[in-house]
């Protein structure tokens, strides 16, 4: 890869700014300096440095965020505050977006990327990734729900939902916690099956997609990299 597309996709500015870098000799090459922006470099067996530091490249990046309420899953907009206006500036000639979408008054699990491959390996339909939900319920949940959801709920519109996983958790007089596993992700699903047996959906949180489990160390609104061995859950 030529040095200045390398420096410029890890964050180091744009081609003039590297340009820049390279004429003032921070930019080296197995410690030696290089100023030709169209020198091409081997990482597997050469090792850069800006400025001392070493350049790792990374083209790809997967961050596990507990999404906070009030933000909304998108990459920009005009009015919401959006869940990529939390992540740090130094991610952002990476261009993340969120995979999938949650309410913007859902909270839990959300996954960032910039990688198509690793989005479409979680959210094609032909892949049937659970989604695990915990849900504070207006209303007090029923062992017959539990046997509907497992059939599958008609929703307002006449649509019948996936068979779905409903395991009680608690309950205190009229309201009730619940864990629902869904295989799908039809818009406001969860608010909706829950609606279609007569309670409604207090409060809402995304606790597990697959096998990754939300990092219980995460504070709403923060987020971190996913480890290789977490990625792969969504490869394999």
């Amino acid at each position: 890869m030529r040095i200045d597309k390398l420096l410029a996709n890890m964050g180091y500015g744009s081609r003039k700014d590297v340009k820049i870098l390279l004429k003032q000799g921070v930019v080296r090459v197995d410690d030696q300096p290089v100023k030709d922006a169209k020198r091409q470099v081997n990482l597997e067996t050469e090792r850069v440095t800006v400025q001392g530091e070493v350049v790792e490249y990374k083209p790809f990046v997967y961050l596990m965020m507990n999404k906070p309420a009030g933000v909304i899953s998108a990459t920009e907009d005009k009015v919401e505050s959006t869940v990529v206006d939390l992540i740090d500036p130094s991610y952002a000639h990476y261009e993340l977006f969120p995979v999938g979408r949650l309410d913007k008054d859902t909270t839990g699990l959300l996954l960032l990327t910039n990688d198509g491959a690793f989005n479409h390996a979680l959210m094609s339909p032909r892949k049937h990734v659970d989604k695990v939900y915990v849900a504070e319920v207006d209303g007090e949940m029923t062992t017959d729900d539990v046997r509907h959801f497992a059939e599958g709920v008609e929703l307002e519109d006449g649509y019948t939902t996936k068979p779905a996983h409903l395991e009680l958790i608690s309950k205190s007089g009229r309201r009730s916690t619940v864990r629902l596993t869904l295989s799908e992700g039809k818009y406001h699903q969860v608010k909706r099956m829950i609606a279609a047996v007569g309670k409604h959906v207090e409060r809402l949180e995304r606790v597990q997609i697959g096998a990754l489990e939300l990092d219980p160390t995460l504070e709403p609104g923060a987020y971190r990299e996913l480890s290789e061995e977490e990625v792969d859950l969504f490869f394999t």
